[in-house]
C-alpha cells in the first residue's frame, strides 16, 4: 500500500509557469498607477446638477484640491473629487472617482459617480442604481452628522454590492471633512473663539550657556550638506537645476542655521549680551518680538538682496497665515553670539517683527530660508527648507477657555477625528464579528475532517451524512446568505494591485472573502485546489447537490469517455490564460470575459438578472443533472487558477493500493468528476478531495483489496475454530471408550 499519484506532467506545468511570469513582467513593465484629479472629468458632469445655483467654478487648489463654486462673484460651496481626498479603492481593486458639491455650512449640493471599474456594476447591476444610492446624499450635512456620530447612520446597501456602495459611503464622508479642513469653511478643526490661553512668562535673566539654550529648544537648529540641497534639486524635477549640482563633498557643510526669540530675557541676555539686550528693550515697544538669526557654511542667509533692494530675499518668517519678510530697517548686524561654548559665526543678524504684523511670539513660527541656484545668464531655480521654532513650556503659561462654542467645537472635532482615524475595513470586520465566527468555526470543522480524515472515512454512513451537510450549509450560508463566493476575478485583482500598488486595506474590505482566500492559501499547501472547489465554492456544492437530487430521480447519467474527458478539462486553464492575458491589456475586458462565471447570477445576485445571463448559469446547472460537476470539470476559470499551483502541495494525503488501476476500476469509475486515471493514479489538479475514493480504500465489500483481506481473515477465523472443534470431539470419544471403573472409581477411603 503506497501513497502514490500523478500530477500533470512537469514540462506542461513548468511551461504555464513560465507562460504567466513572461506576462506578468511584461505588464509589470508597462503598468502605471491610475491617478486622476478634479480637472480630468470637467466634460462628465453638469455643475447645475452637483452645486445648484452655481454659474461657474475656479480653479482646483489646495491640498486636497478642490474648486471654488461661484455664483457671480459670491461664493456658494467647493467641489472635489473624492479621490484626490481619501483612498477610494473599490472592489476592483481601482478607486471609484465621485464628484462632490458642499457648502460651507457642511452641506453636501450634489454628487455624481464619474468613472470606476466596479465589476459587479459593469456587468450585473444597473449603473442607476449606484446613482440613486449617490443621490441619497444630497441635503446631509456633514457636520450635522458629526454631531450625532456616535447614533449609527443607516446606509440603504444596494444588494449584491455591499462593499462598494461602503466605500462611496465612507470616501464622501471622510473627502468632505478633509475638504472642510482644508478650507477652513467650517468648525473643522477649531471654532471661532479659541480653547486656550497662552502668554509669555517674563522672568528674570538666568545665566545660560550654549548647550543649555540648545538643550531645551530655546535656540533651533537647522543643518544643511551640500548632498541635501542636490537631493532638493532633485526632487523639484528642474532639469537645468540637476544639470548644475553644487560643487563639493556630500557631507560639505552648506549652511548651519540657528534661530531663538530674543524677547525672552534668559535667552536674549544670553545670546547678545546684557548691554545689548537693554538696548533692545528700549527700541521694541511693548509686546513687540525680536529674533536672532546666525548661521556658517557656505551659504548665506542674508544674501545681497537687502542691500539693493532693502529686503532680506532669502529668509521668511511664517506663523498660521501670517508671513513677514524682514526689511534692513528692522534689521541691526551684530559681531557674536556671546553664549558660553557657542562658537563663532560669520553671519549674526538681529531682526525686529513689526508690531502689525499680527505675530504673537507665545505661538509657535518657521523660518523658511531660500536656496538659490544659477540656471542661466540670468535665470536662477529655488528650492526651501524650514527651521521651526516653539518656545518651551518653561517660558509659557496657558490657561483653558471653557464656552458652549469651543465645547462643541471640541466634541465635533473629536468625532471628526474619530471618523477619519478608523479605517474603513475595521468598521466592516466590527460589523461581522457574528459571520467570521461562524466561517471560523466552519473552516475549523473542515480542516478536522481532513487531518483524521482516516477516522471519519471508515465511517462511511457518518461520513456521508457531515459531507451532504457541509456543502448544504456552503451553499446556502456561505453562498446566497454571505454571498462569499469566491472568483477568478479576485485573482484578476489581487494581480492587478502588484502591478499598481498593492494595499491591504482593499482586501480586508471584505472578511469573509479574505478568510476564505486565506484558507486556500493553506489549504493548497496541504491538499491543492480540492478543499476550496470541493468543499467551500456555493456553486459548486450547488451542482452537487441538485446531481445527487437527480440521481435519487434515477435521471440516467452520462459517462464521459475518457478520451474525449482528458481532451476537454484543460479547457479551464485555457480560459484562464485567456482571461489572464486579457486583464493585463484591459481590465474592463477581462471583467467581461469574466461573465463565463455564474457565481454573480446564481450565488451573487440570486438569478435576479438579465434572461442571458440566468439561462446560462441554469444551463450550466442543467448539464450538471446529466455529468456530475460538468462546470467545474470543464470551465470553470478559477478552478484552472488553483489547480496551477496544485503541486506545491507538501503530502499526498489520499491512499492508493499497488492493485489500484491495475486491475481495480472501482475508485476511477466511481470518481465524480473523473480524476483517477485508469493506471489508477490520481490527479491533483483535477481532484475535488470528496474522499470517495478514501471511503472506497477502507470498504470491505466493494475494494477488491479489502474484499480479499476480509476474506483471509474470516478463513483464518474459520480455521481457528475448526481445530479447537477437533481435539475437543476426539477426547469426547476416549472418554466414551473407558470401562465403568475407571470412569468412577470406588471409594477407598
Amino acid at each position: 500500500m503506497t501513497g502514490r499519484s500523478a500530477p500533470l506532467s512537469n514540462i506542461a506545468f513548468y511551461r504555464a509557469v513560465i507562460f504567466l511570469t513572461g506576462l506578468f513582467i511584461a505588464c509589470l513593465a508597462q503598468s502605471v498607477v491610475e491617478a486622476a484629479s478634479l480637472d480630468d472629468f470637467r466634460a462628465d458632469y453638469d455643475l447645475a446638477q452637483v452645486m445648484p445655483g452655481a454659474d461657474r467654478l475656479g480653479p482646483s487648489e489646495g491640498s486636497p484640491p478642490s474648486a471654488i463654486a461661484y455664483k457671480g462673484e459670491k461664493e456658494i460651496g467647493y467641489l472635489f473629487l473624492n479621490s484626490d481626498a481619501v483612498s477610494s479603492i473599490g472592489y476592483s481593486g481601482k478607486p471609484i472617482h465621485i464628484i462632490v458639491g458642499i457648502k460651507k455650512d457642511g452641506t453636501i449640493t450634489g454628487a455624481r459617480m464619474v468613472k470606476h471599474h466596479e465589476p459587479i456594476v459593469l456587468i450585473g447591476i444597473p449603473v442607476k442604481k449606484i446613482h440613486d444610492f449617490i443621490d441619497g446624499y444630497i441635503g446631509l450635512n456633514v457636520l450635522e452628522y458629526l454631531k450625532h456620530q456616535d447614533e449609527r447612520r443607516q446606509i440603504d446597501i444596494v444588494s449584491g454590492a455591499t462593499v462598494t456602495v461602503m466605500i462611496i459611503d465612507d470616501t464622501i464622508i471622510r473627502a468632505a471633512i478633509k475638504i472642510l479642513r482644508a478650507r477652513g469653511a467650517a468648525a473643522i478643526p477649531k471654532s471661532d473663539q479659541p480653547t486656550e490661553r497662552v502668554e509669555l512668562i517674563q522672568t528674570p535673566a538666568e545665566n545660560r550657556d550654549w548647550l543649555s539654550l540648545i538643550g531645551d529648544g530655546s535656540v533651533r537648529r537647522l543643518l544643511i550638506n551640500v548632498e541635501d540641497v542636490n537631493q532638493a534639486f532633485i526632487d523639484s524635477g528642474n532639469q537645468a537645476a540637476i544639470e548644475r549640482p553644487n560643487p563639493g563633498q556630500p557631507n560639505d557643510l552648506f549652511i548651519e542655521l540657528y534661530a531663538g526669540l530674543v524677547t525672552i530675557p534668559t535667552i536674549g541676555e544670553n545670546l547678545i549680551g546684557a548691554r545689548e539686550y537693554a538696548n533692545l528693550q528700549k527700541v521694541l515697544a511693548p509686546k513687540q518680538a525680536s529674533i536672532l538669526i546666525f548661521a556658517k557654511g557656505l551659504y548665506s542667509f542674508k544674501g545681497s538682496g537687502y542691500v539693493r533692494g532693502g529686503i532680506f530675499d532669502r529668509i521668511q518668517l511664517i506663523q498660521g497665515d501670517i508671513s513677514v519678510r524682514f526689511r534692513d530697517k528692522w534689521h541691526k548686524r551684530l559681531g557674536e553670539v556671546y553664549a558660553d561654548g557657542a562658537g563663532d559665526f560669520p553671519e549674526v543678524g538681529l531682526f525686529y517683527i513689526p508690531l502689525d504684523s499680527g505675530f504673537d511670539a507665545a505661538k509657535p513660527w518657521r523660518l523658511e530660508l531660500l536656496v538659490q541656484r544659477p540656471v542661466g545668464p540670468i535665470k536662477k531655480a529655488f528650492t526651501t527648507f524650514s527651521l521651526n521654532y516653539a518656545l518651551p513650556e518653561t517660558y509659557l503659561k496657558r490657561t483653558p477657555i471653557v464656552t458652549a462654542g469651543n465645547v462643541a467645537s471640541a466634541n465635533q472635532n473629536a468625532a471628526a477625528d474619530r471618523l477619519m482615524e478608523t479605517p474603513l475595513w475595521q468598521k466592516i470586520w466590527d460589523g461581522k464579528v457574528v459571520d467570521i465566527a461562524v466561517l471560523a468555526i466552519a473552516l475549523a470543522v473542515l480542516t478536522t475532517i481532513f487531518f483524521f480524515q482516516d477516522w471519519f472515512v471508515r465511517r462511511p454512513k457518518l461520513f456521508d451524512r457531515i459531507r451532504l451537510g457541509f456543502l448544504a450549509f456552503t451553499v446556502v450560508w456561505i453562498g446566497f446568505y454571505a454571498n462569499a463566493q469566491l472568483s477568478v476575478v479576485n485573482v484578476l485583482t489581487f494581480t492587478s494591485s502588484l502591478l499598481s500598488g498593492f494595499s491591504w486595506e482593499f482586501f480586508l474590505m471584505e472578511p469573509l472573502i479574505f478568510i476564505l482566500w486565506g484558507a486556500v492559501a493553506a489549504s493548497l499547501l496541504f491538499w491543492g485546489r480540492g478543499v476550496y472547489c470541493g468543499w467551500l465554492c456555493p456553486f459548486g456544492a450547488l451542482q452537487e447537490l441538485i446531481n445527487k437530487l437527480a440521481r435519487a430521480l434515477k435521471i440516467p447519467q452520462i459517462k464521459v469517455p475518457w478520451a474525449l474527458h482528458e481532451r476537454l478539462w484543460p479547457i479551464k486553464y485555457v480560459v484562464f490564460l485567456g482571461i489572464f492575458g486579457l486583464s493585463l491589456y484591459s481590465f474592463e475586458l477581462a471583467e467581461t470575459a469574466a461573465e463565463i462565471e455564474p457565481f454573480k447570477t446564481a450565488i451573487v445576485l440570486k438569478f435576479a438578472r438579465g434572461w442571458p445571463f440566468v439561462m446560462f448559469a441554469i444551463g450550466l446547472l442543467a448539464a450538471g443533472l446529466f455529468i456530475e460537476r460538468f462546470y467545474c470539470r470543464y470551465l470553470c476559470p478559477l478552478g484552472g487558477a488553483l489547480g496551477i499551483p496544485g503541486r506545491i502541495r507538501m503530502n499526498d494525503w489520499l491512499k492508493r493500493y499497488k492493485d489500484c488501476g491495475s486491475p481495480c476500476q472501482i475508485c476511477a469509475a466511481d470518481c465524480m468528476v473523473q480524476a483517477i486515471r485508469p493506471e489508477g493514479q490520481i490527479n491533483p489538479n483535477e481532484c475535488l478531495q470528496c474522499l470517495g475514493c478514501q471511503t472506497l480504500y477502507y470498504d470491505d465489500t466493494r475494494c477488491p483489496v479489502m474484499v480479499d483481506r476480509r476474506k483471509r481473515t474470516e478463513r483464518r477465523a474459520a480455521l481457528r475454530n475448526s481445530k479447537q472443534t477437533i481435539p475437543n470431539s476426539q477426547e469426547s470419544k476416549k472418554t466414551e471408550a473407558m470401562s465403568p471403573a475407571v470412569k468412577n472409581p470406588p471409594d477407598r477411603s
